[in-house]
């Protein structure tokens, strides 16, 4: 049999590597950054750019999209050659794919920063970002499926499998979820509202950590986790099940983040449902990588790479065990809003990508350089630090989510909230975060250590750009396969198709109802579109991250309805794009806020928080006061509005400016009977409108029958 000769492109390889850790500093850098400035609200160096609210969604990014994307890329263009004996198929197109990429990391900070905001959690990037994420995709997945095509070895090995079930559904979700009709170059609005945002959101959002944040590394589990053990991988049986009823069932779970919310309780059961279902394919994947070592744990205490790839295992199998507990709806009424969901995020994150994009890194950098990694006892101290940094992180935040949800439904005999002022709890734990800090600061020292030793190994040897190989040609299929799945290995395009099936049938069952049946999301005759002035106000709420710590969404317990007021109702939010639900309660809900409090409190809240809650951790906004507001794209925001649906009518289209200066003079006329002279142009007018307008709209003293009509089954 004739070999054919044939380089494997390594210097594609090492570009991604080098891209993941200084992107690794970078991201952890600011996510400790970001976890001191809830203990001194001082750190956001009294900057517009460097607030709470427009940093965070930067470490989110930074961290998810820029040092665990490259981390995928660098497995994937590492393993895929070798699994399928080929060159990746576009040397151009993996030098454009980098290239790119990384501008799409950059772009994406500085404009988030610069508070160029859609608000939704991990896509807060604007349309012109999601156009350019779009066409970088395409680029990866030509170069992908180019490479799949051209292959020499005619089965498709498994980490192929969940490389091309990545590349669909991130796909599918990415432009599902980025549907927005622009009113300016850096704004634009969502084409869903409300409710329907909320699911389609978190349809993504949960997605994206099941499709961006595990397939892809589950692929690289499957095949680098055989090469550093040098044994074959567990059971192949295992893995068919394993991937197929793992997509098929993630796709469904992505309600058990709206659990008490408005959304409709059909869907709320059915996210419920799915996510205990998720346990099964999510442990038969850690086991399957676990019993890949046995009669290897000789070589597990001296390898490093293996002691973080056991603990990535342990923390995967740690965070899918621990997200279907979440949504069991008696553990979501206390965990839901409360630091619980920060550390199951993070126990994923720092376990699972961190390490595993650890151990490869450890792995593969020396033997592309054709050298011995400069130091095992460094590796192993950078693992005791890491699993160190992992332990302070996530158990003060789990301590801290018993204090917040006991402390929030906490009632006196006498029948009254024991602590009626949120900031009560937050004060109580701010140990716990202080404890955090040191955790992730732990965490980053270790990476930074393993960035020592991996420069000193990369100038020990030399990069083997063009690695040689060879393998026989693709010959022609002569033997008949027994089994229906390896046959199914032989054609890439039809196991693509499948895989775009088995992911859209669960988001097409949700969503489709809950677009289409129009008494899923009834209207409520009191519920009128924002004003002008107030939808001024609102863009600037999402342009600070306020819904980074404020929820806007009252659930229906007694705890919530005594502290907040009436429980949300899914008409209420029918003119909201996008939604501002919120996913976490650094601060308290917000949605009845309107008319609680003077124009005068909200202007010293916003000067200086402590002036109104002394102890505050939240930031202090003097530019609101002191920047003028920009009515520039005014008619065009309310023309938006109406393409959309909202009812704003030619005479409010028209007249937008003249209402917004009434509005706004009245309001300035509030305050400077309060002695606080401000100009009617100023930001913090419009925010106060938006402020004083929520939750205006439903009184718990409506009517009982306008209440029957949008009251849900919770």
């Amino acid at each position: 049999m004739q070999l054919e000769q044939f380089n494997y492109d390594n210097k594609i390889v090492r570009d991604f590597g080098i891209a993941t850790i200084i992107w690794g500093i970078v991201g952890m850098s600011v996510g400790l950054l970001v976890a001191l400035q809830l203990v001194w609200p001082e750190l956001n160096f009294m900057s517009q750019y460097t607030t709470f609210g427009r940093v965070r969604p930067v470490h989110t990014n930074a961290v998810i999209f820029a040092f665990v994307g490259n981390a995928i890329f660098m497995g994937v263009y590492y393993s895929l050659q070798r699994v399928l004996k080929a060159r990746m198929y576009s040397d151009v197109l993996g030098k454009i794919h980098f290239w790119c990429w990384q501008l799409v990391i950059v772009a994406s900070a500085v404009t988030l920063l610069l508070g160029y905001t859609t608000s939704h959690e991990y896509a807060e990037m604007e349309l012109p970002i999601d156009i350019a994420i779009t066409i970088v995709w395409v680029v990866f997945g030509i170069n992908m499926f180019g490479t799949i095509i051209k292959r020499r070895e005619r089965h498709m090995y498994v980490a192929v499998w969940f490389y091309i079930a990545t590349f669909v559904t991130v796909a599918v979700l990415h432009i599902v979820n980025s549907i927005q009709v622009p009113v300016a170059f850096w704004k634009s609005y969502y084409v869903y509202a409300g409710v329907q945002d909320a699911l389609v959101q978190w349809w993504y959002g949960h997605n994206a950590v099941a499709f961006f944040l595990t397939t892809p590394f589950l692929g690289m589990m499957y095949y680098f986790l055989p090469k550093m053990a040098n044994r074959p991988i567990y059971s192949y049986k295992l893995s068919i099940l394993h991937f197929w009823s793992l997509i098929f069932i993630y796709i469904w779970a992505g309600p058990h983040h709206l659990l008490y919310t408005s959304l409709p309780s059909w869907v709320q059961s059915l996210g419920v449902v799915f996510s205990i279902m998720l346990i099964a394919p999510s442990w038969g994947g850690m086991i399957n990588g676990l019993l890949t070592l046995r009669g290897a744990w000789d070589k597990v205490r001296s390898e490093p790479v293996l002691k973080f790839m056991v603990v990535a295992l342990t923390a995967y199998g740690m965070a899918t065990f621990e997200g279907p507990l979440l949504s069991l709806k008696q553990v979501n009424a206390i965990a839901h809003f409360t630091d619980w969901i920060v550390a199951h995020v993070h126990v994923g994150a720092l376990g699972w990508n961190g390490f595993m994009t650890f151990a490869v890194l450890y792995w593969l950098l020396p033997r592309i350089y054709r050298t011995e990694l400069y130091s095992k006892k460094l590796a192993n101290i950078h693992f005791w630090i890491g699993t160190l940094g992992i332990l302070f992180y996530a158990i003060p935040m789990y301590w801290a989510a018993v204090v917040q949800g006991l402390m929030w439904k906490e009632f006196t005999p006498e029948g009254v909230l024991k602590y009626p002022n949120f900031l009560t709890t937050t004060l109580e734990i701010i140990p716990m975060y202080m404890m955090r800090a040191i955790g992730g600061a732990l965490y980053l020292f270790g990476v930074i250590l393993m960035t020592y030793n991996l420069v000193k190994t990369m100038k020990a040897g030399k990069l083997l750009a063009n690695e040689p190989a060879e393998a026989p040609a693709l010959e022609p299929i002569t033997t008949v396969e027994r089994s229906t799945h390896r046959r199914l290995e032989r054609k890439p395009i039809l196991f693509m198709v499948l895989a775009l099936v088995a992911i859209l049938i669960g988001g097409m069952v949700e969503m489709i109802p809950t677009f289409t049946i129009s008494s899923n999301i009834p209207k409520i005759k009191s519920v009128k579109p924002y004003t002008a002035l107030e939808l001024q106000g609102r863009d600037l709420y999402i342009r600070e991250g306020c819904v980074n710590c404020h929820s806007q969404t009252i659930r229906p317990f007694r705890s919530e309805t005594a502290r907040y007021g009436e429980y949300s109702k899914a008409g209420e939010f029918v003119y909201d794009r996008p939604f501002l639900w919120g996913s976490k309660r650094t601060g308290p809900d917000l949605q009845r806020i309107g008319g609680k409090y003077p124009d005068k409190w909200h202007y010293d809240h916003m000067l200086d928080p402590t002036i109104t809650s002394p102890g505050s951790i939240m930031p202090a906004y003097p530019w609101i006061i002191e920047q003028t507001l920009d009515n520039s794209t005014l008619v065009e925001k309310l023309n938006v509005m109406r393409l959309l649906g909202v009812p704003y009518t030619n005479e409010e289209v028209n007249n937008a400016l003249a209402d917004l200066e009434k509005q706004a003079n009245g309001i300035a006329e509030n305050l400077a009977a309060s002695n606080v002279k401000v100009s009617a142009d100023k930001e913090i007018i419009a925010l106060i409108a938006y402020l004083q307008r929520l939750g205006t709209d439903i009184k718990a003293s409506a009517k009982a029958d306008d209440a029957a009509k949008v009251d849900q089954a919770y």
